[in-house]
């Protein structure tokens, strides 16, 4: 059977834990950090897990993750 692709872009962006569950970085972290409050900030800090209405979608585009 032939192999699938997986896409790069979002191989970069996800990892899993080792009870095989997606995790990702939180968004809205990049710029315009000045209107932001620290403790906006400081929450979007670290990572989060995909959430279960997504994670169908990310698996398929990340086949062997």
């Amino acid at each position: 059977m032939p192999k699938i692709k997986t896409r790069r872009g979002a191989a970069k962006r996800f990892r899993t834990t080792g009870a095989g569950k997606l995790k990702r970085a939180k968004a809205f972290r990049r710029h315009i950090l000045t209107t932001k409050t620290t403790k906006q900030k400081r929450q979007l800090r670290g990572t989060t897990l995909v959430a279960a209405v997504d994670d169908r979608a990310v698996r398929r585009l990340v086949p062997y993750l």
